[in-house]
């Protein structure tokens, strides 16, 4: 065949081979059984509804549209693809306890294996199973228990540095956002990894684990960032060399380079621990620790575990990316807008300070902390009002029937009972809108009430989440495995800090605005290139 013929034969192929593939888009696109549902328009053929959602403060657009079009709707992803939104509990239950089913998107799935490796967080199916199973143990109340005391530990350093700070003048004005976030990175180095990041020490040298996370998340892609998805699209493009591609090679080396030398030093320690105890080996019922992953390498290493049950060396490194990212941003996260929130209601920050002030010590027990009401009320609040994740975004792997708990009526006037998807629609559980739906919690949704939950009202109960009928730390299957460890960080740093400070905005309420990213972070209107933070004047409380 002559070289003419043969390059007629490939662009013959090429463009068969890309028509067949739009022709099977715009079918996913046109006949898909969502078409049906209520909705709004779409807004662009590339960018579907996404910037609209983005351009709006808190992501409060699917709010309105849930007022306008029900409980169920459909708008448009990137590309045009239909995206059914939910707040129907029964469809949120079914997506959650299905989540294998309805596994993270695609190309979310690739940026976290690329950034974690094959951690928790990054696997699905049988190994996410498998390494949920093996984990369970070190995030029970026991040993969470038992690090309440690291918590407590380093909220007091960060309450001596804040003291310092406004022992000058008796007030001071801090980014509370960048001091939380270095002090729960120091609590996770301590309790997920036996790990001192000295993040609270102003005149330490900078870490290298924390630099190659911060550099590492901090370049995360924007939530509609085209390159990630086209590189699901065309796996070609993977190999080619980009900042963000530069970024996650320097960080996995980082961590693949310090996370063997801890998995090796604790694995020693262990060995040596069980040798001087003239034992055979470790069993699951030895697991003692100051820290996750001690317990995770002992019940890895435990003589009764089957050997199909346990993780390589190389999946127990990988859980230490995971624990930073799972553990650190989170948490800062919503200490971050508890402190917002106390400062916009002074007389519920006054109310749970009185609370705290009657517990006559300044290192209490993880149950001493659960006793306290109002402490959880307040806790609640924040994680209804401010949770870190404003949406879950899923995939449907295969033609499903999601059922509802109460019908609705499509576009073409039709009552319909549940609702069909095909394979590869997404699906979008939008935890802030049902956080802030009036039909739960009442015509006061939007204010900061912790007085709710001494008697919330009873249409919370059919909120599917793991934890405080909300669903920040999701539900199923895939429910955030730490976040009993997560709750007692919080009221551990709260009771502190509390305690020994009032705190006032130092801007104006309506500076102060909501970015989301990969959480929901604080950001000033008056100054958007200096990126997140939260200004307050903190000043030490010497009581009535």
């Amino acid at each position: 065949m002559s070289l003419p013929n043969v390059i007629v034969a490939l662009v013959t192929v090429a463009v068969s081979y890309a028509t067949l593939r739009l022709y099977r888009f715009l079918s996913f696109v046109y006949q898909s059984p969502l078409r049906v549902l209520p909705g709004p328009p779409n807004a662009s053929w590339l960018y579907g509804n996404q910037k609209e959602i983005n351009a709006v403060n808190g992501t409060t657009l699917p709010d309105q549209w849930a007022t306008q079009y029900g409980k169920n709707f459909v708008d448009r992803d990137i590309f045009m693809c239909p995206r059914l939104w939910s707040l129907d509990p029964r469809a949120i239950h079914h997506v959650l306890t299905h989540s294998y089913d309805f596994p993270r998107l695609e190309e979310s799935h690739q940026n976290f294996l690329d950034v974690l490796g094959r951690g928790l967080l990054a696997v699905q199916g049988e190994e996410h199973r498998k390494q949920r199973r093996l984990m369970n143990p070190a995030f029970g109340p026991a040993q969470v228990r038992d690090l309440t005391s690291i918590f407590i530990e380093k909220s007091i350093v960060l309450r001596d540095i804040w003291a310092a700070a406004a022992s000058k003048t008796g007030t001071a004005r801090l980014n509370v956002n960048k001091d939380l976030s270095r002090l729960t990175l120091e609590i996770i180095g301590i309790a997920g990894f036996g790990y001192d990041f000295n993040a609270l020490d102003p005149d330490g040298k900078p870490d290298e684990l924390s630099v190659a996370f911060r550099r590492l998340f901090l370049s995360t892609p924007s939530l509609i960032a085209l390159t990630p998805l086209l590189r699901v699209w065309f796996p070609f493009l993977r190999i080619l060399n980009n900042k963000r591609v530069a970024t996650v090679k320097y960080a996995s080396g980082v961590f693949q380079r310090v996370g063997a030398q801890l998995v090796r030093e604790r694995k020693e320690s262990i060995m040596r621990e069980a040798f001087e105890k003239h034992l055979d080996g470790v069993e699951r019922k030895d697991l003692q620790g100051r820290d996750l992953l001690t317990l995770l390498i002992r019940a890895n290493m435990a003589l009764d575990v089957p050997d199909n049950q346990k993780l390589s060396d190389n999946d127990v490194i990988n859980q230490i990316p995971t624990f930073i990212l799972a553990g650190h941003e989170t948490t800062s996260v919503s200490l971050t807008w508890t402190l917002y929130s106390l400062s916009r209601y002074p007389a519920v920050q006054q109310k749970l300070r009185e609370e705290l002030l009657t517990v006559d010590t300044e290192t209490p027990t993880m149950e001493e902390l659960n006793a306290l009401p109002y402490l959880d009320g307040v806790v609640r609040e924040t994680l209804r009002l401010h949770s870190p994740l404003a949406t879950l975004p899923r995939v449907a792997v295969k033609d499903d029937v999601i059922p509802l708990s109460e019908p609705f009526t499509d576009r073409e006037g039709e009552v319909r009972h549940e609702i069909r998807i095909a394979k590869g629609n997404r699906v979008v559980i939008p935890i802030m809108a049902v956080h802030r739906s009036k039909e739960i919690w009442g015509d006061d949704v939007l204010e900061f009430k912790p007085e709710r939950w001494m008697q919330p009202p009873d249409a919370v109960g059919s909120i599917p989440g793991v934890w405080g009928h909300l669903l920040t730390f999701i539900g199923g299957p895939r429910a955030c495995i730490g976040y009993r460890f997560s709750l007692v960080e919080l009221k551990a740093i709260l009771f502190t800090l509390i305690r020994a400070f009032a705190y006032e905005l130092a801007v104006p309420v309506d500076d102060v605005i909501v970015k989301t990213a990969s959480t929901q972070r604080p950001e000033l209107l008056s100054e958007p290139e200096q990126g997140y933070q939260l200004p307050l004047f903190i000043t030490p409380y010497k009581g009535e």
